[in-house]
């Protein structure tokens, strides 16, 4: 708060200049069209800082960078054909998988109920595709959902734990879905010598445990975001 109200005037001489950029409190993006521009902006900003704000510019914070290397609040850019749009940062990508990873250890995950994991990974992905929703992401979210989902399948297999039980819940899914799986086909994934990972990734499962079955709210259980759907919403 107390730095959107000093650096005020920044803004204002910014806006004075003809300057694009964006700030949030003491970190700024200003945009200009070539090289030798940014190094004319990038020395009289500074100056302007440090004589009418006194305010010393960090060093190894302020550099000139194209805009598909820069990074702001977890954002990047990149230009399409016709403009630039902000996406998410690998770094920010990646603290996605390494949140959703962290709550879905296997060994934690079968000993806790569904309703404690689902509730949890919901908020997270809620969460992030709330921050950078403004960011194009279609691609990313997509094949994060499908890894998501394959991760849920494994914990969900592993608390079936017997073949025989896997091959009973995987039948009553198959009556109640149009995919018309074989008995052949159900028996051979439940008796699978492949291990988890492997099992979970089989059309068979993918099928009859996909997004729409994995999203049915159950009495207290949440059911587990799509977060394609929910991006695109």
């Amino acid at each position: 708060m107390l730095s959107n109200i000093y650096l005020d005037k920044f803004d204002k001489e910014l806006e004075a200049r003809g300057l694009c950029f964006v700030r949030y409190a003491d970190d700024s993006n200003i945009f200009v069209k070539s090289e030798m521009a940014a190094n004319r902006v990038m020395k009289s900003v500074t100056s302007w800082l440090e004589r009418k704000l006194f305010l010393k510019v960090s060093a190894t914070k302020t550099k000139i960078v194209r805009p598909t290397n820069s990074q702001f609040l977890g954002f990047t850019y990149w230009k399409n054909s016709s403009r630039w749009e902000c996406i998410p940062t690998k770094k920010s990508k990646k603290n996605l998988y390494d949140k959703c990873r962290k709550e879905l250890i296997r060994k934690k995950c079968v000993a806790q109920t569904n309703t404690k994991t689902f509730t949890r990974i919901n908020q997270i992905v809620n969460g992030w595709i709330n921050y950078f929703r403004i960011g194009r992401m279609k691609n990313f979210i997509d094949e994060f959902g499908q890894w998501l989902r394959h991760k849920i399948r494994v914990i969900i297999l592993k608390q079936w734990k017997t073949p025989s039980r896997i091959y009973k819940n995987l039948q009553k899914l198959n009556e109640k879905l149009p995919y018309h799986f074989s008995d052949e086909q159900i028996y051979s994934v439940a008796n699978t010598r492949l291990g988890l990972y492997r099992q979970a990734n089989g059309n068979v499962v993918n099928f009859l445990l996909n997004a729409d079955i994995l999203a049915i709210r159950k009495e207290e259980r949440p059911g587990l975001v799509n977060p394609l759907a929910y991006y695109l919403r």
